[in-house]
């Protein structure tokens, strides 16, 4: 007896992606059209995944030209242009062993990618490290300095020491690790994006936060980021108390 499209759907709907290629193999002569068209999904599907594979591939190109042995830990940070909040680095181990897939510059992701991959990056890795600098400790010392800062917090957030560090373009002052920055490095590197994307999710998160304490200037949406309506939030009600002094002279 001929299977229905529905019991036919339901087993792709059901299917992890290994075992795809064998209900293609199974349904590839079904002439139904709402067959055919199962098929074709779970081929786009799978080709889609190979290309994701492969980009990854090539994203970890930094960390497979080390030693299998060493432990290469990304560093990346995010916040340093806003006019409110902290800045927030992040560190990340990866497991060698345990491919995840999509990670890429936090910045080219979905707010709920990102929030995905957090996940998976925080139960996957081997390790990961958060650094957090406060706006009176970013008008203290400058962006810069506030920025070393939080990653220095990050690395040493990690509960086991990298062999090397993979940095975002940075060279990280008061560090013995070994480093090497790398241009666009949350692109390049998926060690680096991995940072990017906690580091993101995180200070994000911290926003939300704020943003039911000071909802006037609107920081669930605009991040603490200078954008029109907190630009204008911030002529109308003055600054906040995360607000940072030394980057919010031009518009009060």
């Amino acid at each position: 007896m001929e299977e229905s499209i529905k019991i036919i759907k339901d087993q792709f709907q059901a299917a992890g992606d290994s075992m795809l290629p064998e209900l293609i193999h199974k349904y590839k002569s079904d002439v139904r059209s709402g067959v055919a068209d199962l098929v074709k999904k779970a081929e786009k599907k799978i080709d889609a995944l190979e290309k994701e594979w492969h980009r990854t591939k090539e994203m970890s190109r930094y960390e497979e030209s080390y030693p299998s042995h060493f432990l290469i830990c990304g560093i990346d940070e995010v916040g340093r242009g806003p006019l409110a909040g902290p800045v927030v680095a992040g560190a990340v181990i990866l497991n060698k062993e345990d491919t995840i897939l999509y990670l890429n510059d936090s910045k080219k992701l979905s707010a709920s990618k990102r929030e995905e991959l957090y996940e998976e990056i925080i139960s996957r890795s081997i390790s990961y490290g958060l650094g957090y600098v406060s706006p009176e400790e970013i008008d203290r010392v400058n962006i810069l300095q506030a920025t070393y800062c939080a990653m220095r917090q990050a690395i040493q957030n990690l509960s086991v020491r990298p062999d090397i560090l993979l940095n975002d373009a940075v060279t990280i002052p008061e560090i013995s690790i070994s480093q090497l920055p790398i241009i666009k490095g949350d692109a390049k590197s998926v060690s680096i994006a991995a940072a990017s994307i906690i580091a993101k999710v995180t200070r994000d998160r911290m926003m939300e936060e704020y943003d039911k304490i000071f909802p006037e200037y609107a920081f669930a949406s605009n991040k603490g980021y200078g954008s029109a309506a907190h630009i204008e939030a911030l002529k109308k009600y003055g600054p906040s108390p995360i607000h940072r002094k030394t980057f919010i002279g031009n518009f009060i």
